[in-house]
């Protein structure tokens, strides 16, 4: 069974790694299409703003968090 602070952690996490996949210094190697498909995946990824708004409307799906893990760290 996933929890919600899993669920929001699993997002939060997709988001650093397809990121890491656009940086060439963070991942070499990597094929431009490679980084084409996690740039289009970030492009509507859910924003900061999105995430604060999953937690006042949705507790149960994403939990609720003060500053346990943010984008920022």
């Amino acid at each position: 069974m996933t929890l919600p602070n899993e669920r929001r952690m699993a997002i939060l996490r997709t988001e650093e790694f397809l990121s890491d996949l656009l940086r060439p210094r963070i991942t070499p190697r990597v094929p431009m299409e490679i980084r084409k498909r996690a740039l289009e995946c970030l492009r509507h990824y859910p924003s900061s703003y999105d995430m604060a708004c999953a937690k006042k409307i949705a507790p149960t799906i994403f939990g609720e968090w003060d500053s346990e893990y943010t984008r920022d760290k």
